[in-house]
């Protein structure tokens, strides 16, 4: 592991007094407005989720108090398991008061938890990816900041194909569940469109640590292009094993939804040179809350913002927002405020559908550099291309009227 990912994973544990004993201090009071911060703090997502929680701290001491009242929140470990998940969720609406979380970094989490947090008179932001959240399974309660797997493949598969039309073969490494069925099925949706003959596909379980396999068999069906569908730990051992294997020399490598940051802090620049990655965010991004929020981590925490930092900050911030815009923290007003709000956001102009509490945002594609030409430790990349690309609300099967 990489010297400047095991320094911020300390910063995880060692947080800045200011940040604990402004939480604390929030959390005596009775009169507090209550957050969940639901996240896999143990397994193998666990590095996404302590990020998360420190993003959701930023926002909170940040902003401090709103409507007259202090903001306290409680990180809940979902162990990224769909039933502890909802579990907690209940622990926090029911012992504790809070009806205001964002989090679920996995799918299958997400969906459970969003619909938990509807009965419990709550509010749901994730930055999960299945189609489904903000699809058949939407719900009133629930939100997404992040771009789902349509999206995702959209602002990846597509250009890197229309970059190299030679690249006629492709094989597929999948999760097998809600999230990598999303991104395999809007990718062989583009290859049917494109003509791109899809040489085979490997489905692997949530708790695969060894992807020799499934790259051994990818490399026997010789592909121009091999595309990660996975995430987090599980995509960083299929890149750094098809690395060790040279597979990287003779073909393309697409990790269609890279962590970001976290992830090249970890991987280092000469596993992600030349590697094509798909970002939800990039701290370069020339906004005003981009700037700022860069601004914050560099003197709170001395790191630069990753994804899970960010996207648990942003929709803390999206949730405070709405309690302030209704002016009450009741549940179906905060839901009305959200609704159709436009604001400026880390990644440009951002807006929450009202049809399906879909943010409406830019989706990164993103490519490695060589560690010579870093300008800086986190210049791992070079922004290629950026998009929205997202379903039309009758395509998505959500139906909140």
């Amino acid at each position: 592991m990489q010297r400047r990912h095991l320094l911020q994973l300390a910063a995880l544990s060692a947080a800045p007094a200011s940040l604990l004993a402004g939480r604390a201090a929030f959390a005596q009071s009775a009169d507090a407005i209550r957050f969940g911060c639901p996240v896999p703090m143990s397994g193998a997502f666990a590095a996404n989720g302590k990020f998360a929680d420190l993003g959701m701290k930023l926002a909170i001491e940040q902003y401090g108090s709103v409507l007259k009242r202090p903001l306290a929140y409680t990180v809940l470990d979902t162990e990224g398991k769909p039933a502890t998940a909802v579990r907690k969720v209940q622990e926090a609406s029911q012992q504790q008061g809070a009806k205001f979380f964002a989090g679920g970094i996995l799918s299958s989490e997400a969906l459970a938890m969003g619909k938990e947090a509807e009965k419990a008179g709550g509010i749901f932001i994730t930055t999960a990816g299945a189609d489904e959240i903000t699809g058949k399974d939407c719900n009133p309660a629930t939100f997404r900041w992040s771009v789902p797997t349509f999206g995702a493949i959209e602002q990846t598969v597509r250009p890197l194909i229309a970059t190299m039309p030679k690249a006629k073969r492709w094989y597929t490494i999948t999760p097998q569940y809600v999230f990598g069925e999303g991104l395999l099925g809007a990718a062989k949706n583009i290859f049917q469109e494109k003509g791109i003959e899809h040489v085979g596909n490997s489905y692997h379980s949530l708790n695969e640590k060894e992807f020799s396999g499934y790259l051994t068999n990818a490399m026997a069906a010789k592909p121009d292009v091999l595309l990660l569908l996975n995430f987090g730990a599980q995509s960083s051992a299929a890149l750094r094993q098809a690395v060790s294997f040279g597979m990287h020399k003779n073909m393309t490598i697409l990790m269609a939804w890279a962590s970001g940051l976290e992830q090249f802090d970890e991987l280092g620049a000469d596993l992600c040179d030349g590697v094509y990655f798909g970002a939800q965010y990039w701290h370069t991004a020339d906004t005003t809350l981009n700037k700022d929020l860069v601004k914050l981590t560099a003197d709170k925490l001395k790191i630069v913002p990753n994804y899970s930092l960010a996207g648990s900050y942003v929709c803390t911030k999206i949730l405070i927002d709405g309690i302030v815009k209704a002016g009450t923290v009741d549940q179906k007003a905060v839901i009305a405020a959200l609704e159709g709000m436009k604001y400026e956001g880390l990644t440009g102009t951002e807006e929450i559908r009202k049809a399906d509490h879909q943010v409406i945002k830019d989706y990164y594609l993103l490519k490695g550099k060589a560690k010579s030409k870093m300008k800086n430790p986190a210049d791992y990349v070079d922004v290629v291309s950026s998009g929205k690309s997202f379903l039309a609300v009758d395509k998505t099967g959500c139906k909140l009227a």
